[in-house]
């Protein structure tokens, strides 16, 4: 098996081929370099007759800390794909810098299912991140100064609810006091950081389908309230439009290669829980029109990552996905079973790598859970078993019948970790087959029903809760979003990623329990209210490990980065 190193040395091709082979000319694509390009937006016009191609979405049952391998699962589909003859490509979100230095390292796949260049797409890519960074702490400047230059807006300082943002994990910025050290420094008050992937502003340039949408949206980005009740916009604070400038290229996908030189379309990050957790509309139209087949991979579990998928971006997006893949592990399943404690950053314990039947079968209800998460949108789902070397042929073959029993159109093994294309055909074989039919989509819920009728489908179906409780707090923001006009926009919902509840030490598939919400808020322009399980602002700036991921990082003498897999 290669490891991740051997594979950095994979002879990359010129980023011009991979684009040529798309069908790309000179003019629609711009060079990073030699292996990185920028794909013109231009191209949507320039093959708006093509036939869309298929669309198919990878999520995962409840994750490990350290995920169930959807990225490699997502990457050696698209790789096995094209070993079929098929024109695809994947499309992924870009690697978060906080992750990477902190707990999880690197998140460009593993062994021979892999986007390079690893290094490059980990660390700054083409500096999409950077300029979302710089377009939040923007609008927090424009603030600031309104609030220093007599407040002609009438502000009311309490009610500010823009943060500042950072893609580093740094729990020393969680609660920041600004405007110290006299009167030319500002008007002191309490602030924070949150990290840049849960900007409002990431979330805006992964779900914008234009320059025009993208403008509109951060024009509607609320900062805070007058007295009065007032909502206070960017375009009030008349930032928005340096906002666009400061993302005009970030827009723009960015093209990369797979280890076998399909095509990877790499493109946004808003992957905290209270965001979409998905990559951009514009890659996925552009992969879309160029290729067969498109994969794309959504953050976290089906409860999450899948749900926001669908409520959140399909809903933008107007693209129906022709199938679900659903990443699973005997590991993991043991874990749902109730042997071993699993914590991030530490070994796995050695039973969960050892033959259990009984917490085995146990643990597949949290698989079963899942699967029926993905048969609620009408949507046929595909079980990957991603293959770990330890895994039986007796457990995998019990995890297949479990799955098909429970409503899953195929249960199949993936191997793309060890062997590549090569180790996903039979996946991409299944995969085919389910895309042969058209959709039959079908969305959880209305827009136009109740917030809290809109929470309570998620929570039920979504996490097989009891029903919802409310604090008296989230009651009062209910209703004033309700008075104010939110009322029909989409849910997210703010909770652990660990746990089909709210409380990440609970594993398997709870029953009877309540979801509590304890806060929700509008992003009006993402265009979401968001409802927290937990304090919205505990946890929002993320925090490192005590030995971080990025202590294994370094150069070597010929200025090869090491330590990111």
């Amino acid at each position: 098996m290669a490891s991740d190193l051997e594979n950095q040395a994979t002879q990359i091709k010129p980023i011009e081929e991979i684009a040529q082979n798309l069908g790309l000319e000179a003019d629609d694509f711009d060079l990073h370099g030699k292996t990185k390009a920028k794909i013109a937006l231009a191209v949507l016009t320039k093959f708006a007759a093509r036939p869309t191609g298929k669309y198919v979405v990878v999520t995962s049952i409840t994750p490990m800390p350290l995920g169930e391998g959807k990225t490699t699962t997502a990457i050696g589909l698209a790789m096995a794909l094209n070993r079929l003859g098929q024109r695809a490509a994947v499309t992924l979100r870009q690697p978060s810098l906080g992750p990477i230095f902190g707990i999880k390292g690197g998140g460009t796949g593993g062994g021979r299912a892999q986007v390079l260049p690893t290094a490059e797409i980990n660390l700054h890519l083409t500096g999409d991140a950077h300029a979302v960074t710089l377009a939040h702490n923007l609008l927090a400047a424009f603030v600031d100064n309104m609030l220093y230059h007599g407040n002609p807006l009438e502000l009311d300082p309490w009610s500010i609810t823009w943060a500042r943002a950072s893609d580093l994990n740094d729990r020393a910025l969680r609660k920041i006091l600004t405007g110290l050290g006299g009167r030319e420094n500002g008007i002191p008050r309490e602030s924070a950081f949150l990290s840049t992937v849960a900007s409002e502003v990431m979330a805006i340039l992964a779900l914008a389908t234009s320059r025009q949408d993208l403008r509109a949206r951060l024009g509607r980005i609320i900062v805070g309230a007058t007295r009065a009740g007032k909502m206070i916009t960017a375009q009030d604070l008349e930032c928005a439009g340096a906002m666009a400038a400061l993302l005009n290229d970030a827009l723009r996908p960015n093209l990369v290669q797979t280890s076998e030189h399909t095509p990877a379309l790499i493109h946004t990050d808003p992957s905290a829980p209270i965001a979409p957790a998905n990559n951009s509309i514009l890659a996925d139209r552009i992969a879309l029109k160029l290729c067969d087949m498109v994969i794309t991979e959504s953050g976290f579990g089906s409860d999450l990552g899948l749900e926001k998928f669908f409520n959140l971006k399909t809903r933008a997006s107007g693209l129906t996905p022709h199938a679900i893949v659903l990443v699973t592990t005997i590991r993991a399943l043991k874990m749902h079973g109730g042997v071993g404690r699993v914590g991030g950053g530490k070994p796995l314990p050695p039973e969960l790598l050892q033959e259990n039947f009984a917490a085995l079968e146990r643990g597949c209800a949290n698989l079963i859970q899942h699967i029926e998460n993905g048969n609620a949108y009408h949507v046929p789902v595909i079980v990957a078993i991603n293959r770990y070397a330890e895994d039986t042929e007796r457990e995998i073959a019990i995890v297949e019948q479990i799955a098909r029993n429970a409503g899953a159109e195929s249960a199949v093994v993936s191997d793309a970790y060890a062997r590549g294309g090569a180790g996903a055909i039979a996946l991409a074989e299944a995969v085919t087959r389910a895309c042969a039919n058209p959709p039959a989509f079908k969305f959880l819920y209305a827009l136009e029903l109740p917030i809290k009728a809109k929470i309570e489908r998620i929570a039920e179906r979504m996490y097989g809760a009891d029903g919802v409780e409310y604090t008296a707090r989230a009651e009062e923001k209910i209703k004033r979003l309700t008075d104010l006009g939110f009322a029909k926009l989409p849910i997210t919902i703010a909770k652990t990623h660990l746990s089909l509840t709210h409380d990440p030490q609970i594993k398997g598939r709870p029953r009877k329990f309540r979801l509590p919400i304890v806060d929700v808020n509008v992003a009006a322009g993402a265009g979401w209210l968001s409802a927290h399980c937990d304090d919205p602002q505990r946890g929002a700036m993320p925090a490192l490990p005590r030995v971080p991921a990025g202590a294994r990082v370094d150069v070597d003498a010929d200025g090869k980065i090491i330590g990111l897999g």
